[in-house]
C-alpha cells in the first residue's frame, strides 16, 4: 500500500467527534483511517464485480454502488441465477429399504 492518504485526518477526526467524543489520539485517527480505506477498498472490489457481471469492464454506475448498500443478491433481474430459489431436495427424499453401506477396514 502507498503512503498517500485517501481520507483526509481532519476529516477523520470530525467523524469522531462527531459520534460524541470530546477528546480523540492521533492513534485513533490513524487507525479509523486505515480501517476506512480497507472498507472502501472492498467496496469499489465488490463493485467492480458487479459492473463486470453487468457486462461493463470500465464503468462503475450508480446502481452497482446502490446493489452495496442494499447487501442483496437479487443483482440484476435479467440474470436467471439470481431469480431462482435454491431447491430443498430433503424434503422430497424418501427413505429406502436398501442395503445399508458397507464399511471400510
Amino acid at each position: 500500500m502507498n503512503n498517500q492518504r485517501r481520507f483526509s485526518l481532519y476529516d477523520v477526526e470530525q467523524f469522531i467527534r462527531e459520534a460524541g467524543a470530546e477528546r480523540v489520539t492521533e492513534d485513533a485517527v490513524l487507525d479509523l483511517e486505515r480501517e476506512l480505506e480497507k472498507l472502501a477498498e472492498k467496496m469499489t472490489n465488490k463493485a467492480v464485480r458487479y459492473a463486470a457481471h453487468a457486462g461493463r469492464r470500465k464503468l462503475i454506475k450508480r446502481e452497482d454502488i446502490l446493489l452495496l448498500k442494499s447487501g442483496s443478491k437479487k443483482a440484476y433481474a435479467g440474470s436467471s441465477a439470481f431469480q431462482r430459489k435454491p431447491r430443498n431436495f430433503r424434503a422430497k427424499a424418501k427413505i429406502t429399504n436398501a442395503s445399508p453401506i458397507p464399511q471400510m477396514q
